[in-house]
């Protein structure tokens, strides 16, 4: 992919993760494709559908902010990320959260993800969604 081929495939990802339908962020991905979420594997559509859903019901008011993209000279996409919303789906704590990561990806032949090694810190995460933002660790 171009350099602006694979931004405007980022910015549509970008969009499916923020549309609140999880189907539409598997669509991006092979149909054997694979996301893994601080190593916990996800493979094939119906699968990274089940990951994507989980975090939009856990954070309904959920924004995705596309960061920087870095294509690395192994054609590997380092995909950046700031991840926003409030804990109010069910058994929510009710706290806000605003944390970073990204996702370094691999394309197959069709210009589809074909793994996803996705990043972020779980600790900072976790403490976010018991106290909040900007409580500092």
């Amino acid at each position: 992919m171009t350099p602006d081929e694979t931004r405007d495939f980022a910015e549509q990802y970008t969009a499916a993760w923020n549309s609140q339908n999880p189907a539409s962020v598997a669509e991006f991905f092979a149909e054997d494709g694979t996301l893994f979420v601080n190593g916990e594997p996800s493979k094939g559509r119906e699968a990274i559908t089940a990951v994507a859903d989980s975090f939009m019901t856990a954070f309904p008011d959920m924004v995705l902010v596309m960061g920087e993209l870095v294509t690395q000279p192994d054609d590997v996409v380092i995909y950046n990320w700031t991840f926003i919303g409030t804990n109010t789906g069910p058994e929510g704590t009710g706290m806000a959260v605003n944390f970073t990561g990204y996702e370094e990806w691999t394309f197959d032949a069709n210009g589809l993800i074909a793994r996803s090694l996705g990043h972020f810190d779980n600790e900072d995460y976790q403490y976010q969604l018991e106290h909040g933002i900007g409580n500092g660790l």
